[in-house]
């Protein structure tokens, strides 16, 4: 039976690479959709099947693609595809959390000190944004895949908050491990202290500066210890002996 919190890291972990699969079926998507539009821009453009382009005025997009007929609609539609290539690309790049240090410098909200909440927002952006046009079987499926990961997502920011990228994290127990186990300093030993009482009585007695004298050696805790105490003004007193309460 695992504990509770390898069933957690399994489940985040899950849902991390459900997010990545679904990032990754939108970012080709979105080419083929680019790259059909393309195509039927330039059809358009020479005119279509033997018919004037004045045919097509009257159409709101141009057919077979997701431009829109107006001023400059195929440079917005490629615009849009390229904007969501990239934005797939730096969620994917955040998702498997490299680089790091990028993302906590310059996008914090995607970095590890944050949930991924935001980063379900940002899915749901996406999805919404494809499934805003009539597009084919594969966008279609794929954007709805990635809408519906960035609500699991938000789901889970919502219920583990900042802690969920640690919590997921294969590499969490070395951080654990740093408030547990002592840390190594160079040049400072950490080994138990092994030796005699007395020679640690000798340390002490050497190390003060009102018992520094040239032939002062180890004493122990003898008589000749206490007479020698006692030369220097330093007297110890016995403790007065008593009986328990309950004694007769």
């Amino acid at each position: 039976m695992l504990p509770p919190r390898a069933y957690v890291f399994v489940g985040l972990n899950i849902v991390r690479v459900l997010s990545i699969i679904g990032l990754l079926l939108v970012f080709s998507s979105s080419i083929t959709v680019m790259v059909h539009d393309i195509e039927a821009v330039n059809h358009f453009v020479n005119g279509g099947d033997n018919n004037t382009s004045a045919d097509f005025s009257n159409y709101d997009y141009i057919e077979n693609s997701t431009v829109p007929n107006q001023p400059a609609g195929a440079f917005w539609a490629v615009l849009n595809r390229l904007l969501i290539i990239a934005q797939t690309v730096v969620l994917i790049m955040s998702e498997v959390g490299w680089p790091a240090a990028f993302f906590d410098c310059y996008f914090p909200v995607l970095g590890k000190d944050f949930g991924v909440g935001a980063l379900g927002v940002m899915q749901c952006l996406i999805g919404a944004s494809v499934l805003s046009h009539f597009v084919d079987a594969f966008p279609l499926v794929s954007a709805f895949f990635l809408f519906s990961i960035g609500c699991l997502n938000i789901l889970v920011g919502l219920i583990f908050r900042e802690r969920s990228k640690t919590r997921r994290s294969i590499l969490s127990w070395r951080e654990r491990a740093k408030d547990v186990l002592p840390s190594h300093v160079r040049g400072v030993d950490i080994r138990p202290v092994v030796g005699s009482v007395s020679s640690m009585f000798s340390q002490n007695e050497k190390a003060g500066d009102h018992m520094k004298s040239p032939s002062a050696t180890g004493l122990g805790f003898g008589r000749q210890a206490e007479n020698h105490a006692a030369m220097k003004g330093f007297l110890i007193n016995k403790p007065v002996e008593s009986l328990p309460r309950n004694a007769a």
